[in-house]
């Protein structure tokens, strides 16, 4: 089994090459880089793993929420990929991804893993996490929907009078300054592919594939054009 894995969902732009036991990766931090680095990507861990995407079993791809336009990049190119080669398509959510980075990094597991995409301002795409222990070891498995949050002093109060909460992704420093709870501890990370490897794995394994002509990101919000401020 080879899983080409696509996360595009923040400024980070990452590709994986995951097989049991392997694991390849590249990756962008460059501003606004998704649409001529990833195909670029793509074709450099092909070429080091010595495949060709017709070698790939599935391509897994991070469906959101996250930035617009990096979600239609990342989406757009697995697509085509899987429309091209006849392979199915796996979708994994970018804040599930989050938790299972920062699940796999550490020994002593918090009460909850609350992963944070920044929204702008206050406001931050949220879920939380438990993380349930299987033969592959930790899984990060969500608890509760996925929404957009205005962060307030009592936000996450219930979760964190449980215990120690682990707020995890790009959004997370941000709220530092106004959840103050003891329980809370956060962690600015970074999104990445790998993360994704163990949800895509499981969906491989269940057969659960979205269907190449009618999927969409999941923006969580709609999209709102801005009119630029700079002179033209």
């Amino acid at each position: 089994m080879n899983l080409l894995l696509i996360e595009t969902s923040t400024n980070v732009c990452s590709v994986a090459l995951y097989s049991p036991g392997r694991m390849v990766s590249r990756e962008t931090d460059v501003p606004k880089a998704h649409a001529s680095r990833l195909a670029v990507l793509i074709d450099e861990i092909l070429k080091e793993c010595r495949l060709t995407i017709g070698d790939c079993s599935a391509v897994a791809v991070s469906k959101g929420p996250g930035s617009y336009t990096g979600l239609r990049v990342g989406v757009s190119t697995a697509k085509g990929l899987c429309f091209g080669a006849s392979l199915p398509l796996i979708s994994v959510c970018s804040l599930q991804l989050l938790a299972q980075l920062y699940a796999d990094t550490v020994s002593e597991m918090p009460y909850r893993i609350v992963s944070m995409i920044d929204a702008r301002r206050m406001e931050v795409y949220t879920a939380a996490f438990r993380v349930e222990q299987d033969h592959a070891g930790g899984f990060a498995q969500p608890v509760d929907e996925v929404r957009a949050e205005i962060i307030t002093p009592d936000s996450f109060a219930g979760l964190l009078e449980q215990g120690p909460v682990a707020f995890v992704g790009n959004g997370a420093e941000k709220c530092s300054s106004v959840i103050t709870h003891p329980n809370a501890r956060f962690i600015n990370s970074s999104s990445h592919a790998c993360g994704m490897a163990k949800a895509a794995q499981k969906a491989w394994d269940d057969k659960k594939f979205e269907d190449v002509a009618y999927f969409t990101p999941f923006y969580l919000k709609e999209f709102k054009a801005v009119i630029s401020q700079k002179g033209v």
